[in-house]
């Protein structure tokens, strides 16, 4: 098989090409890097249809031509880029949702795109259950006295000044209990706490397999000291938290977010922090600025916020391209792909 393997700066080809080791010589592969400052794109159905991509489709379409399979990140991939190799036969994508691709133009030219469901779920999960721990023990608040000029090591009795809690004996709701929220659930079991979850596409059976208890969305708003977000975002209708969840959520609790942005109605969750309804939030991912402008909750001792790293660690960009390998091998080997988004094209 020849391949065209585009790099991103999030993650490059040399993370590939790590991977790909594996695949030996019985492939031809072509690695390219693209440029991010090149960002030019049309206004085209296709074009339309991506998002959250890097580069310029015209990169990838420049380069390629005989190729069997295209390998991206970020890449964004559309019916042009598609039409620019006529016989291409694989798509894949190191992402779990592959936004950046239009699948609608794959699917109708028969080409199955590949995915990497899960690459980020250890890493996501581990962020939030830091974040559970920093919310619930006032980390930031401790840290930012003595970031401020506060002295340490002059009492034994100091740490009466930044009383937590346990995260032991609290209740953890979770929404949504997929690749993400499931480890999440395991890892606050292991700490002691009860897990609640509401996610109507896992059946309750699954859930209490594991020791998480299956609720409405009202009696997880309702009862959990800690409420995660785990969700995809619909693809249409309101924000999944407004002023009206968050009013329902416990007198001073605590919101994580580590899912997406425009999940959340960022107005209701800054006054719902102010007025002291929530004790406190962590986010890592919050809605774009205008350039100066500063998000108020960043302004809010309550708040925790990272910029989007939930999955930035190198075993996940490993874990990616090794996905990615696996089912390159399963290709050319003649056998059942796994992570496929659109598996209509592979019984025509």
């Amino acid at each position: 098989m020849k391949l065209l393997v585009v790099g991103d700066s999030y993650m490059p080809v040399e993370v590939f090409r790590r991977a790909f080791e594996r695949l030996g010589d019985d492939h031809d592969f072509d690695y390219f890097q693209l440029d991010m400052r090149q960002t030019d794109i049309g206004d085209s159905d296709s074009e339309r249809r991506i998002s959250e991509f890097a580069g310029s489709p015209r990169q990838i379409s420049e380069r390629l031509s005989d190729h069997d399979a295209l390998v991206v990140h970020g890449g964004a991939v559309t019916d042009a880029v598609l039409d620019a190799a006529p016989g291409l036969r694989l798509v894949c994508c190191a992402r779990g949702g592959p936004v950046n691709i239009d699948v609608e133009a794959a699917t109708e030219r028969g080409i199955p795109v590949a995915t990497t469901p899960g690459k980020n779920a250890e890493a996501v999960a581990d962020l939030t259950i830091a974040f559970l721990v920093i919310l619930a023990r006032g980390v930031m608040r401790a840290a930012g006295f003595l970031s401020g000029g506060g002295r340490v090591g002059e009492s034994t009795f100091e740490g009466a000044e930044w009383f937590g809690h346990d995260l032991g004996g609290h209740l953890l709701g979770l929404i949504g209990y997929g690749q993400v929220g499931r480890r999440v659930a395991l890892r606050a079991l292991a700490m002691g706490m009860a897990v609640a979850s509401f996610d109507p596409f896992v059946a309750p059976a699954a859930m209490a397999a594991d020791g998480v208890r299956p609720v409405s969305f009202g009696e997880l708003l309702a009862e959990a000291r800690f409420v995660s977000l785990h969700a995809r975002q619909p693809a249409t209708g309101p924000d999944l938290f407004g002023e009206p969840e968050f009013a329902r959520m416990r007198a001073g609790s605590f919101f994580v977010n580590t899912a997406r942005e425009t999940l959340v109605d960022e107005e209701a969750l800054f006054a719902a922090l102010s007025s002291g309804h929530l004790a406190g939030a962590a986010l890592d991912v919050l809605r774009p600025r205008a350039a100066g402008e500063v998000n108020p909750l960043l302004g809010l001792a309550s708040v925790v916020a990272t910029p989007h790293i939930g999955g930035a660690t190198f075993e996940t960009l490993d874990r990616g391209a090794t996905m990615v390998a696996e089912e390159i091998e399963r290709f050319a080997a003649g056998s059942a792909l796994v992570n496929v988004i659109n598996p209509a094209v592979l019984i025509r």
